[in-house]
């Protein structure tokens, strides 16, 4: 929950605003609940594809030009402009629009005001919605926001996604477009509430509202430093996992201070503008977490990002964290900051109970491809790419109905894609990400009878070096 947005006075002028106040189905225009105010082109844009999905997620209520052009930009492809539509749940202003409208590539800016939780299912709201390219919820109360979970507004939302358009928020807009969201309905918790009781009643949640590509298992929260909010985001994370909110008994936290915004692109790359953010990850079941009690949790490996740096939804690292722990309910010191216990530029070691394997040049072909079909599996296959042509080949077998698995870690020194290769060649499946440093990963089941030969293809796209990438490969 964040404070309500700043009243200001409304700066659009009678030509390029108009100010409509709607009433809900069945109800009179005397007793409306909505208000919508549309900046710029009157008209909405017309085309039959766009490129993204793309998505901001802001530490605070305000707009961060520089995700927000990104975001822009990818979903028009560069071309043509798009119509932003931003929903509050409170508030006479628009100081969201009042922004985004001065951006290139920009059509038009409405700004939707629902006050009750029918509102989500009001005709005018959901044709706005869905006409648009990008839906921005603003930072206010998002207990509303999660109100609005079944109603059409929900399924209006999720259609712009689809289509390739985005969408993001801010404060309360940040926590309403994670998967387990946190919801502060009854009150709004602090870390030391938190920690000191996980099952408080100001910890409450919903879940099965957005659920965006890519970012599964997230709980985000925002004014993440200023409000030294990493305890209170420990303690969501213990909870999602020991309430079995999540799939595979991990939950990510992402937290994103004030000023600061991830924009994270079609592939699930995400990169911060702004002061900082951080990744908390729980990856196993708390030590203690019942009600009335202090939580105690060992290792949450965190991930801490400043201004340009990135990190893979899609692709999530293993390497490159932190870890601090919680002991009833007492956290480690200094918890914004740490020494990575891994460094993703060193080879990690094999995975417990597997080998490795280090490519043997040549094997630029699939005649000449390095054997592993030997080796112990979970297999680590690193290599390297020394030319912009490069192609590394490495055959293995499958049994019948055996699915094949591979994740390949990319150093920031050259772009390279993955493809596995049937026994003629042909490509089954392939993971073709753009962008040098950029991780890779494909999997593929062998529904014939028998056994047959596949190839784990390594190719550089663009760029090349001497630092190695590192392939996980797994049999299952």
């Amino acid at each position: 929950m964040s404070p309500s947005r700043n009243p200001r006075r409304l700066s659009v002028v009678a030509a390029t605003a108009v100010l409509i106040t709607l009433a809900p189905i069945g109800v009179t225009a005397a007793q409306a609940q909505v208000t919508r105010i549309r900046q710029g082109s009157s008209a909405d844009v017309s085309r039959a594809s766009w490129s993204g999905p793309a998505y901001t997620m802001n530490g605070s209520g305000g707009i961060v030009t520089a995700t927000m052009t990104q975001a822009v930009n990818a979903i028009r492809g560069g071309t043509g402009s798009i119509d932003v539509v931003v929903v509050a749940g409170s508030g006479t202003t628009t100081p969201e629009c009042d922004v985004i409208t001065g951006l290139a590539g920009v059509n038009s800016c409405t700004t939707l005001t629902l006050t009750a939780a029918r509102d989500g299912d009001n005709a005018q709201v959901n044709t706005d919605i869905r006409n648009a390219e990008f839906v921005y919820f603003a930072g206010g109360d998002q207990c509303r926001y999660v109100a609005w979970k079944g109603t059409a507004l929900e399924a209006s939302v999720e259609s712009v996604v689809a289509k390739g358009g985005g969408v993001g928020g801010g404060s309360a807009g940040h926590h309403v477009n994670s998967d387990i969201v946190y919801d502060a309905c009854a009150a709004s918790t602090t870390s030391a509430i938190a920690l000191d009781d996980p099952y408080d009643r100001s910890l409450t949640f919903t879940t099965g509202m957005f659920r965006w590509p890519n970012y599964a298992n997230t709980i985000n929260d925002s004014h993440f430093v200023a409000r030294d909010r990493m305890g209170r985001t420990m303690a969501f994370v213990a909870r999602a996992i020991k309430d079995g909110r999540t799939s595979g008994g991990k939950a990510w936290g992402v937290g994103v201070e004030e000023g600061a915004s991830l924009y994270i692109d079609r592939n699930g790359l995400a990169t911060l503008s702004g002061p900082s953010a951080y990744v908390v990850l729980g990856d196993h079941q708390p030590e203690v977490a019942v009600a009335g009690q202090p939580l105690t949790y060992s290792n949450f490996k965190i991930w801490k990002l400043t201004s340009g740096q990135t990190y893979h939804f899609a692709n999530r690292p293993t390497c490159g964290y932190y870890l601090k722990s919680v002991n009833a309910g007492v956290p480690s010191s200094s918890l914004y900051s740490g020494t990575p216990v891994t460094d993703c530029s060193t080879t990690p070691p094999p995975p417990s109970g597997g080998s490795s394997f280090a490519e043997v040049e040549p094997n630029d072909s699939r005649s000449a491809a390095n054997d592993v079909s030997g080796n112990t599996y979970p297999l680590t296959v690193t290599g390297d790419m020394k030319s912009s042509t490069d192609r590394d080949y490495f055959a293995l077998t499958l049994n019948s109905q055996q699915t094949l698995s591979v994740s390949c870690a990319v150093p920031t020194a050259y772009d390279a894609d993955i493809y596995l290769l049937d026994a003629a060649g042909s490509t089954v499946t392939r993971s073709v990400n753009d962008g040098a440093g950029t991780d890779e990963s494909a999997s593929l089941t062998r529904s014939a009878s028998g056994t047959a030969t596949y190839h784990l293809d390594v190719e550089a796209y663009s760029g090349s070096g001497t630092a190695d990438y590192t392939c996980t490969v797994t049999k299952s």
